[in-house]
């Protein structure tokens, strides 16, 4: 009887460590999202970095996770004999490998804001920073219950923060980093206020937006972890989201391609945190919401004089981002269909107290980095445009 015990409890093991690793091949694959989307939005000139950006990032970002910023979420480390960190199947190292995805796609969302203008190796090192101490201060204290602050929440308000796959720890924190470095950055040159610069390709801009929606079902159920975990709840949920963000976008977006394929984004972003409790009447309205709240910032902003964020990333993930963490506490109630065990009040101090780690921690890193590295490109720089300027190579060849 103990043989077949153990057995079962060595494929259950298993189950977990195959379904994380899945999980976290699926969020991997969504960099590349990241790179399209990018590469198809902005102009030509600099769609090599895009790339370039995207890959670096990650790898500067696994790096600093791996040494510092996971033992300050999770308190633990991998400075051990292999022989133990093999152990169970090694489901700790591919628990790591998962939530390092969700880690670097922090510099990755802030990549779409700088674009055509942000100095390279800066804002690599900038990123390495991030992910090393602002991103996992507040990761652990919501993911891990650090610092006795989810604790004061359920003692306040009767329930603790909920943020099932991270609308405001990962999206709400990329978003408003993007904001504070798009702000020290100032506008392109060339741009003038009301007239955007058209996306290079729109092909690759839908490219990216579809490898982000399939790898985001990965993002949001596989954040269960464990087998025993996953919930198809989670996967209708992100999927009405998607659909929602998408038909608002269309509408309110008046068919414009850029907004039709960011819409469904906004609707997942906005769902990631209540993904496990909504109804999926609920999830379709919160999608929805999310898209409409996009089309209307973004184009806001184009008239902006001041805030220059290429590819939206501020309302995509910083606002959708913080609408998603509210309504995970208002549709998740019973009332309107949803599990319960959610506090609003607990989701908007929750969300709000994301928001302020986002610009404190922006602020201070990249006003260290600005000092000791400009943060922009030269106008020289800029104007031929960075694939010529840091690559020393373009997209394309055309020669015969």
């Amino acid at each position: 009887m103990d043989n077949i015990s153990d057995a079962i409890g060595v494929i259950a093991q298993s189950a977990d460590t195959v379904f994380i690793l899945l999980g976290a091949i699926m969020v991997l694959a969504m960099h590349a999202g990241f790179a399209f989307l990018e590469v198809g939005t902005v102009r030509h000139k600099n769609q090599v970095n895009a790339l370039v950006k995207i890959l670096t990032d990650f790898a500067f970002s696994a790096v600093a996770y791996f040494v510092i910023g996971y033992q300050i979420a999770y308190g633990s480390h991998f400075f051990v004999s292999a022989e133990t960190l093999a152990a169970n199947n090694g489901y700790d190292l591919v628990k790591f490998f998962f939530l390092l995805t969700f880690a670097a796609a922090i510099p990755a969302i802030v990549s779409g804001g700088i674009a055509e203008r942000g100095s390279f190796r800066p804002f690599l090192f900038a990123s390495a920073l991030i992910v090393a101490f602002v991103y996992p201060l507040f990761e652990g204290m919501i993911w891990n219950g650090n610092y006795g602050f989810q604790a004061w929440l359920g003692n306040t308000f009767g329930a603790e923060f909920h943020d099932f796959a991270g609308s405001v720890v990962v999206h709400g924190m990329g978003g408003w980093l993007a904001l504070v470095a798009v702000y020290f950055l100032g506008v392109r040159g060339g741009r003038k206020p009301g007239v955007a610069f058209a996306p290079s390709n729109i092909p690759f801009l839908a490219l990216g937006s579809w490898i982000l929606i399939v790898g985001w079902f990965g993002f949001n159920v596989m954040s269960a972890q464990t087998l025993d975990g996953i919930s198809g709840l989670v996967a209708l949920n992100s999927l009405m989201a998607m659909v929602g963000g998408t038909i608002i976008a269309l509408i309110v977006g008046k068919n414009d391609p850029g907004f039709i394929h960011n819409g469904p984004l906004a609707g997942l972003v906005a769902v990631c945190a209540g993904s496990d409790l909504m109804h999926p009447v609920g999830a379709f309205v919160v999608g929805g919401v999310a898209g409409g709240l996009f089309v209307f910032v973004f184009t806001k902003l184009q008239r902006s004089t001041k805030i220059d964020d290429v590819l939206g990333v501020w309302p995509l993930h910083g606002l959708c981002g913080v609408w998603g963490g509210i309504a995970a506490g208002i549709f998740g109630q019973q009332s309107l269909g949803g599990l319960g065990g959610v506090s609003v009040m607990s989701q908007l101090v929750g969300t709000l107290v994301g928001v302020a780690f986002a610009i404190v921690g922006g602020v201070i890193v990249y006003g260290i980095v600005h000092k000791i590295a400009s943060l922009r490109l030269s106008q020289e720089d800029e104007y031929i445009g960075a694939d010529l300027a840091i690559h020393k190579i373009g997209s394309t060849n055309a020669d015969k």
